[in-house]
């Protein structure tokens, strides 16, 4: 259990929001980092480890068009996955990951590239208006640190972006400012 993953639980328990989580590359490590704070019950909605690119689509709304033409590790696949999760499993925030831990190279990407995604609640303003608020990484090392550091980045970004939760007027103006998604 991680000092950000616990953060993650309570603010989101003081909030009285929820979390719902899609993963690809990370294979369910962000769900079990999550669910190993004592309390997550409060918040944690539950997750969609859609591995399969077809049940990105399927499972999680992503566009079958952009699948086809740009391949799962991309980052508008990674904020329709986010905005995707959250609304199938009727959570206020959705997070995702996707990208390519390796071996080998996949959708024309090299291993270590990941896209992290946060979406948050729709209707405030918030970042889930333009689709959602996504990162990309470049990660060194092995299959296993790469995995663990897009845990780690994906838990990160969505507590940079509760603790920065603003009311809909400065969220709006803060996205306006900062040419939004």
């Amino acid at each position: 259990m991680s000092s950000t993953a616990t953060e993650v639980v309570r603010l989101l328990t003081v909030k009285g929001g929820t979390l719902a989580v899609a993963e690809s590359l990370t294979g369910g490590l962000v769900a079990a980092e999550i669910t190993s704070v004592p309390g997550a019950s409060k918040a944690f909605r539950g997750s969609v480890t859609a591995y399969a690119t077809e049940l990105k689509h399927r499972l999680l709304g992503v566009d079958a068009t952009l699948l086809a033409q740009r391949g799962a590790v991309d980052a508008q696949v990674a904020a329709q996955m986010a905005v995707g999760v959250r609304e199938a499993l009727d959570a206020d925030w959705g997070i995702a990951t996707t990208g390519v831990a390796g071996p080998d190279p996949q959708d024309g990407q090299d291993v270590g590239t990941v896209f992290v995604a946060v979406a948050g609640p729709p209707g405030t303003g918030s970042v889930s208006a333009g689709g959602g608020k996504v990162e990309r990484l470049r990660l060194n090392g092995d299959r296993a640190e790469i995995r663990m550091e897009s845990v780690r980045s994906v838990l990160a970004l969505l507590l940079t972006e509760l603790a920065g939760e603003q009311t809909g007027n400065e969220r709006a103006q803060d996205t306006e400012r900062n040419g939004g998604f």
